[in-house]
């Protein structure tokens, strides 16, 4: 993957980012797309809401990136935003 210096990063609009708010996952290229995709559960600290328009980035940015993505939602990704949740009530 691509890394992105301080400057590169701080110089993306936010609009290139899964969480612009955040500025939490970029999405400039084809990997930072994957990568996304790989740590979308980590990102801590947001809605639902908020992580429902960072999929719909992240879709868009896959397929102007050619990036095959086979989930529908991010809610297929797997138990880690289950057990993050399930973590917090306990």
């Amino acid at each position: 993957m691509t890394k992105l210096t301080a400057k590169e990063r701080g110089a993306l609009p936010a609009t290139q980012f899964a969480f612009p708010a955040e500025r939490k996952e970029p999405l400039e290229n084809a990997s930072h797309v994957r990568n996304a995709i790989a740590r979308f559960d980590q990102v801590q600290g947001v809605s639902d809401a908020e992580r429902d328009a960072a999929w719909r980035r992240i879709q868009s940015a896959a397929k102007r990136h050619g990036v095959e993505v086979h989930e529908s939602s991010w809610r297929e990704l797997g138990a880690g935003h289950a057990a993050r949740k399930h973590k917090a009530a306990t």
